[in-house]
């Protein structure tokens, strides 16, 4: 805890020389410094049910540092740097997808650090424009998110312009040109194949508030060589009096890529696929219930169609916390689910989730053994509370244990959490 508490000191002092340092006229290169941070220490125990592998025992630390301050005291004009930095204390008995631990369960958080941050942002009036390497989380995240669940969080390459000048509505247009992060580069999770993090990606979305009631989602993100995906999602939040209400009715679909990149190992660009998701929350005096309904289109061996894709989403926070659905089935996927849970000030936060997975097509194509549209079922449970005491200081307790269906992954998996999250800043 000392070295990591040291490290913010020194970062904050160097930042701070910044401040000091003045052109011939005087004016400051960086000014009105604040810094924002997180330590986050965390075990994970997966066991992926495999013959082939050990379970895993995973104990890792994210610290993330990001320091911002006013830019040539240009009103409006901020410059910002952080890094992120992920420690396994010497613990290699787990496989991060880049550390050579193949005999042990996956756990994709390796040792890595990288700079995080390295932007220019210039708010003015209701417009601002952004250039550089910062975090991009778009509405639910369930196509454009940072997957913050992971230790080495995504980072996007970007510029951007966003505007909310008209009367409840917001609008974004971003040309992302390269992300970070997530897993190591090592293991050839490029976009396109090994170390490939380049691209030439558009994003396009607009939000619109009617009322508390309905706010309407468009957007088009347009992801090179890969798809198109553009649709609607109608959002809102109701209060009956005996209960608050939070409703999702979404559609999308997915299309050839209209955007290009020139990549060693190119994809072909062929996309037709769609998505549907329905879904109905519910507050009643801190009594938490839900239903979900979501699908992803698949393909069958002769149609000539393709799964739905969500490549660039936080995609843990869907489909079971298992992490066995990340990527889209071959067939598709369903999944209906349900939650329930309590919320309590000073009691925390208290969620169990039971997910139904089947296939969209009847599936006997590469993907498991056995036929037909099973894909098995999954049960998640989670509690968060604040520690008391220390302020910003988070505890949580995480489940999942998904069971085998007759198609798809072909043994059961179970995972366990226990995570400290600390987050601090300066004013």
């Amino acid at each position: 805890m000392k070295k990591i508490t040291m490290s913010a000191v020194a970062l904050t002092a160097i930042m701070g020389s910044f401040s000091s340092v003045s052109a011939a006229d005087g004016i400051n290169i960086l000014s009105d410094l604040q810094l924002k941070g997180e330590i986050r220490p965390r075990f994970e125990n997966v066991d992926d049910g495999k013959t082939t592998t050990s379970n895993a025992n995973a104990y890792t630390a994210r610290t993330k540092l990001k320091v911002t301050g006013k830019l040539l005291n240009v009103d409006g004009l901020t410059a910002s740097v952080g890094i992120i930095s992920v420690n396994n204390f010497g613990s290699h008995t787990y496989n991060s997808t880049s550390n050579g631990q193949t005999k042990y369960a996956i756990v994709a958080d390796p040792q890595k650090a990288m700079i995080s941050n390295a932007e220019l942002n210039y708010k003015t009036g209701d417009t601002t424009l952004h250039a550089g390497r910062g975090q991009v989380n778009l509405d639910n995240q369930r196509f454009i998110g940072t997957v913050g669940w992971r230790q080495l969080e995504r980072s996007y390459d970007s510029v951007f312009v966003a505007n909310n000048s008209v009367k409840n509505l917001s609008v974004l247009a971003a040309w992302v040109y390269g992300v970070q992060g997530v897993k190591s580069l090592a293991n050839n999770n490029g976009l396109y194949g090994a170390n490939t993090y380049d691209t030439n990606t558009v994003l396009l979305h607009a939000a619109y508030s009617v009322m508390p009631a309905l706010k309407v989602t468009a957007y088009d993100y347009m992801i090179a060589n890969l798809h198109d995906t553009y649709g609607i999602a109608l959002t809102g939040k109701v209060n009956t009096g005996m209960a608050k209400l939070n409703y999702r009715a979404e559609y999308a679909a997915q299309k050839d890529a209209s955007m290009k990149i020139h990549v060693q190992t190119p994809t072909t660009g062929k996309a037709d696929a769609s998505y549907y998701n329905l879904d109905l929350g519910a507050n009643v005096n801190g009594i938490l219930a839900g239903v979900n309904y979501e699908f992803l289109s698949g393909k069958t061996a002769t149609d000539g169609k393709t799964a739905f894709a969500c490549t660039l989403g936080t995609n843990h926070k869907f489909n079971g916390w298992a992490d066995e659905f990340l990527a889209t089935p071959a067939g598709g996927l369903v999944d209906a689910n349900v939650r329930l849970g309590y919320k309590a000030k000073g009691f925390g936060k208290l969620l169990a989730v039971y997910h139904n997975f089947t296939a969209d097509k009847n599936m006997n194509l590469n993907v498991g053994t056995g036929t037909g549209n099973d894909l098995g079922s999954e049960f998640d449970a989670v509690y968060v509370n604040k520690i008391p005491g220390v302020n910003g200081l988070k505890g949580l307790l995480k489940y999942a244990n998904y069971s085998k269906g007759n198609v798809g992954p072909s043994t059961d998996k179970q995972i366990f959490w226990a995570m400290l999250d600390y987050k601090f800043a300066t004013k």
